[in-house]
């Protein structure tokens, strides 16, 4: 395993941070916050351009071929710079089972539009029962004529008030396996009957409830095969579990290097505060979590693009990335004192986005139990 960066890599790597750096200014960040897009769509269109969306789309498609190792890179920049956008939504949530399961039209049709820039997707999976696996699932979507009816309520679906598609999940038969019976279905966001309603969350970011009120959908929107969808949306849940974490371990490191430039500048007693032993354990233990998050993150990247299977690796690195992001913002907070709970600091936006980040595609305890009946534990 190779886990060091190509020539080619290393580049993407400073590209992305020098624009982000330039574009995404944490008076930014607070702007968007607070704005009820929850997005620039001129940082967008420029991150289209860059080809951005269209870094793991091949070629034929109107994308760059890369690898997904390639875009964890990219989003591993985000979660420094803590980009708000549609950006995993719409290329891990969106581009990525249509990529993998959708039909050669669906595929000319719907890719091209997310590599220029001009659709956002996002997936609705989870539901208000809380539950990550299939037994969660339970919108209906029923056969009428040409169509399918969909009803029901999905909750934490990410940017769907400014997606154009959303990817619904969806029980088309009741079965003995709560596995079997799952469609996907590509849904325009202004199909009558579709309701969608922003949740407040901690880190502010656009989270929405959305309503399926007898949504027609036609057939021919279905992802995937008949009653087989389990399997894509397990799919996705794991390549977002790990698009996260590469957030996730950006935010940590730039979070680890805020609390050590404060500590080398805050004096007390007459030497800097980073003097004392007890806060030098801290920022230690910072850092060795901080390394640690990155190499399971680079691990499960390579696997998953070498094509190795690699879902207990994924929950692995989940698991651990939510708790060790929670560990380090909420020291890099505590360090920072009384200046450090200030919403005009930029350390309480890290520490917002490391809760936030806790239960996106699957909370630390599913993930623990993902590995446990991997080692045999549950039957």
């Amino acid at each position: 395993m190779d886990i060091t960066f190509t020539e080619e890599q290393e580049m993407l790597r400073k590209s992305a941070s020098d624009f982000l750096a330039a574009e995404c200014s944490k008076t930014k960040v607070r702007e968007l916050e607070d704005d009820n897009k929850g997005y620039s769509p001129e940082i967008w269109q420029k991150m289209a351009g860059l080809g951005w969306m269209g870094l793991a789309i091949p070629e034929e498609y109107d994308g760059m071929g890369m690898t997904f190792q390639d875009l964890t890179i990219l989003l591993e920049q985000m979660g420094k710079n803590i980009l708000p956008s549609p950006f995993v939504a719409t290329v891990v949530e969106g581009a990525i089972p249509i990529l993998e399961a959708g039909s050669e039209e669906q595929k000319r049709g719907f890719l091209p539009k997310i590599a220029n820039g001009e659709s956002i997707f996002t997936m609705a999976i989870l539901e208000p029962s809380g539950l990550y696996d299939a037994s969660g699932i339970a919108v209906k979507a029923t056969a009428q004529g040409d169509n399918y009816v969909i009803k029901g309520t999905k909750v934490f679906v990410g940017m769907a008030n400014v997606a154009d598609y959303l990817i619904c999940v969806a029980r088309t038969k009741d079965a003995s396996s709560p596995e079997d019976g799952i469609t996907l279905f590509i849904v325009g966001a202004k199909a009558p009957g579709l309701h969608c309603e922003v949740i407040p969350t901690i880190a502010m970011d656009k989270l929405c409830e959305v309503r399926f009120e007898d949504v027609a959908v036609p057939k021919k929107n279905m992802l995937g095969e008949l009653d087989k969808g389990w399997p894509i949306a397990q799919r996705v849940m794991q390549k977002g579990a790990i698009a996260k974490c590469a957030e996730s371990i950006g935010g940590m490191q730039a979070a680890f290097d805020m609390t050590v430039a404060y500590c080398k500048e805050r004096v007390q007693y007459d030497r800097p505060i980073g003097a004392f032993q007890a806060l030098q354990h801290i920022m230690a233990d910072m850092w060795i979590h901080t390394q640690t998050s990155k190499y399971l993150v680079y691990q499960v990247a390579w696997m998953e693009s070498e094509g190795i299977a690699c879902a207990m690796e994924a929950a692995m690195a989940k698991a651990y990335v939510n708790e060790t992001y929670k560990w380090v913002t909420e020291r890099a907070v505590s360090l920072h004192g009384g200046i450090g709970t200030s919403r005009e600091h930029d350390i309480p936006l890290y520490y917002r986005r490391a809760k936030a980040a806790d239960t996106a595609f699957g909370s630390t305890d599913f993930q623990r139990e993902l590995v446990a009946s991997r080692i045999g534990l549950i039957s």
